[in-house]
């Protein structure tokens, strides 16, 4: 989970995967992007808009744009040094 500036991870070996840590940076530029305080309310509206869309936490939570993103470029390491800012509005 990325929690700018801090990663919290499960166990010590999560923190060693480099797909996990490349997931959890691109969640990092959306947070400054948004300037931290923002990221978090749009994160959980879009969450609860889903959940009332598909009754389902897992796929409320796989739908969510910031989500949609990072899973969709999470094994390219070079992502983030070719991102476009705000990126993740494409995945609305």
């Amino acid at each position: 989970m990325a929690l700018y500036p801090f990663l919290l991870v499960k166990t010590h070996m999560l923190g060693e995967n480099d797909v996990i840590i490349n997931h959890e940076k691109i969640h990092f530029k959306q947070q400054q992007e948004l300037m931290i305080l923002l990221f978090y309310p749009l994160y959980f509206s879009h969450y609860l808009i889903n959940l009332i869309i598909y009754r389902n936490h897992y796929q409320a939570y796989f739908h969510i744009c910031f989500e949609k993103e990072a899973y969709a470029n999470e094994r390219n390491a070079n992502y983030l040094s070719q991102r476009k800012s705000f990126a993740w509005l494409k995945y609305l």
